[in-house]
C-alpha cells in the first residue's frame, strides 16, 4: 500500500500540536496544574489567544489529550518491560512491571502527578475519562500478572472472603472476559499488588521518602521481592 506523503501543512499543524502539548506539560512541572492555560501557552509559543483555539477548542480538551497520551505511552512502556522478561517467570515479570512504572514516574513526575496526583483544578474530563484504553490495558496488565502468580498464591489468597459485589461492575466485566477462569481473590489481589508498587512511588515522587532513604530505587526493589516472596513465588 502506498503511503501518501503528508503536506507542510499538516506536518506543521502537527508539529505545533505537539509542542503545545510539550509546553502544557511544562507549565504543569513548574506551576502545578493551575499552570496549564490556553493562553500561557499561546504566549510561549508567539500565537494569539485565538490561533491556538485551532488546535484544543478547550483547555480541559488538552488536558484530556495529556492524560490518554501520557498513560498510553506509560503502558506501552510497562508491557515493553514485562515481555522482556520470559512468561515463565511471573516473580520476574512482577518485579520489571513494578520497577518500569517507578523509573517512569521518577523521570516524569509532572506525568506522574497529572494521571495519579491531585485532580486538575476545574477539569472535567469527557464521558469515559480521557484515558479509558490504557486504563483498561493497565488493568488487564496487572490482572495478567495476578493470575501467572495465582497457582503459587492462590493457598495464601483464596480464604481472603472477596467477592466479584465487592468491585466495581465495568471492572469485573472486563477481568471476566479476558480470565474467565480467575477468582475475585485474583482481581484482590492484583489491586494490592498496585496498591504496594503505587504507595512508594508517590512517596518518593512527592518529596516525602527522600530525606528517609539515601536509596529510594533499592528500598522499591527490596519492596518488589518482599511481594513476590508473600505471592510463594
Amino acid at each position: 500500500m502506498v503511503e501518501v506523503a503528508k503536506s507542510r501543512r499538516e506536518r506543521l499543524r502537527e508539529q505545533a500540536a505537539a509542542d503545545i502539548k510539550a509546553i502544557a506539560l511544562r507549565l504543569l512541572a513548574e506551576g502545578g496544574p493551575d499552570a496549564i492555560s490556553l493562553r500561557a501557552i499561546a504566549r510561549d509559543m508567539g500565537m494569539t489567544a485565538g490561533a491556538i483555539y485551532g488546535y484544543y477548542a478547550t483547555r480541559d480538551e488538552l488536558i484530556s489529550t495529556l492524560i490518554s497520551d501520557v498513560y498510553t505511552a506509560l503502558v506501552d512502556r510497562l508491557e515493553a518491560a514485562r515481555d522482556a522478561i520470559p512468561a515463565d517467570d511471573p516473580a520476574g515479570r512482577i518485579v520489571a512491571w513494578g520497577e518500569g512504572v517507578r523509573d517512569w514516574a521518577v523521570t516524569h513526575p509532572a506525568e506522574f502527578r497529572l494521571i495519579y496526583g491531585d485532580p486538575v483544578p476545574g477539569y472535567q474530563p469527557p464521558p469515559g475519562g480521557p484515558a479509558t484504553a490504557a486504563e483498561l490495558r493497565a488493568c488487564t496488565g496487572l490482572v495478567g500478572l495476578a493470575a501467572a502468580a495465582w497457582p503459587y498464591a492462590e493457598k495464601s489468597q483464596s480464604s481472603s472472603g472477596t467477592t466479584w459485589s465487592d468491585f466495581d461492575v465495568g471492572l469485573v466485566e472486563h477481568v471476566r472476559a479476558d480470565f474467565p477462569d480467575l477468582p475475585p481473590s485474583a482481581l484482590g489481589l492484583a489491586l494490592r499488588m498496585w496498591g504496594r508498587m503505587h504507595g512508594l512511588i508517590a512517596l518518593e515522587v512527592y518529596g516525602h521518602l527522600v530525606p528517609q532513604s539515601r536509596d529510594p530505587a533499592k528500598l522499591f526493589r527490596i519492596e518488589m521481592l518482599d511481594l513476590v516472596r508473600s505471592l510463594g513465588l
